[in-house]
């Protein structure tokens, strides 16, 4: 069979290494960006297009990576990526958008000729680089088969079900990580001002029942205190915005969610937008008036 051809649409911190693997592995893509010099390294392995569009008119499947559900409704929609695309083509979107707005342009697609799938990644730039994403589809199996071949240079696929099932998946995996970075930091913080070594801590839990990838990497992070962003702190608020936004829809109370989404929008407030999400260690230092400290075996305070 024919390689599809690919239109990447985003090309930030997770969209330039998904599109390193889309070309290694033999893909002819095209690159599209907001912010044209993004897609400057690959000027010689990848058409460049000036618009979503243009993009979109040469591709038989086009994959969009962009930070909220408005830029997606907004290149999709306003900006004529849909009716661009040839009858038969699919959209692959791997996006953090709304299960709402993942079921409005699925029924738009369909209503064209069009194939949909709400495919959101979890795995961060250390993920995508690897090809390890989780990527949790939404949307009719059949054409989820004909996009597999693809999403597999990618990551693990997993078929949640309908269109929006995918999105939901994401907010999940959103609450379990947001929340577990604010239970890592809390943890990290009540050793270390009690006189315990994080570092020793943070190693012996993950031996344990609290050990869990947050703890192995966002422990570390946090200890380390490198906070170049993999996922910006702003971003992991968007998505705690969606999710108490989705349990409202629903009739639920999710008071921890609640709780983790306050924490990101002080740490976002007082100018950490940009920190990587486990700069959550970074307002609860603040509240405290405190800072995580190493303690060595054999020290004294």
């Amino acid at each position: 069979m024919t390689q599809p051809a690919i239109a990447l649409l985003g090309v930030g911190l997770m969209g330039a290494p998904m599109a390193s693997n889309l070309i290694r592995a033999g893909y002819e893509v095209t690159l599209w960006n907001r912010t044209a010099a993004k897609c400057d390294p690959f000027r010689d392995r990848a058409a460049i297009a000036d618009t979503p569009a243009e993009a979109a008119s040469r591709s038989d499947l086009v994959i969009t990576m962009l930070e909220h559900g408005e830029a997606v409704s907004s290149v999709l929609e306003e900006q004529g990526v849909l009716a661009a695309m040839s009858s038969g083509a699919t959209v692959v979107d791997m996006s953090s958008a709304p299960p709402s707005l993942a079921k409005r342009l699925a029924v738009r697609c369909r209503n064209l000729g069009l194939g949909w799938l709400d495919a959101p990644v979890s795995g961060g730039t250390a993920g995508a680089e690897a090809a390890q994403l989780s990527i949790m589809a939404g949307g009719d199996a059949d054409t989820l088969e004909q996009a597999q071949p693809v999403l597999d240079t990618l990551g693990r696929v997993t078929h949640i079900g309908p269109a929006g099932a995918g999105q939901l998946a994401k907010l999940a995996n959103q609450a379990v990580v947001g929340i577990t970075i604010g239970a890592v930091s809390e943890a990290l913080m009540l050793a270390a001002e009690g006189g315990a070594d994080p570092q020793a801590v943070r190693d012996a839990l993950m031996g344990g029942f609290a050990g869990s990838r947050i703890l192995e990497l966002h422990g570390q992070r946090m200890i380390d205190r490198t906070f170049e962003p993999g996922a910006p702190s702003r971003i992991q608020l968007k998505d705690l915005r969606m999710i108490l936004n989705q349990a409202h829809e629903d009739g639920l109370s999710l008071p921890l969610a609640q709780q983790t989404h306050d924490a990101y929008r002080a740490l976002v407030a007082n100018g950490h937008g940009e920190t990587d999400h486990s700069g959550l260690l970074l307002g609860l230092e603040h509240l405290n008036g405190t800072r995580l400290r190493r303690h060595r075996p054999g020290e004294d305070d």
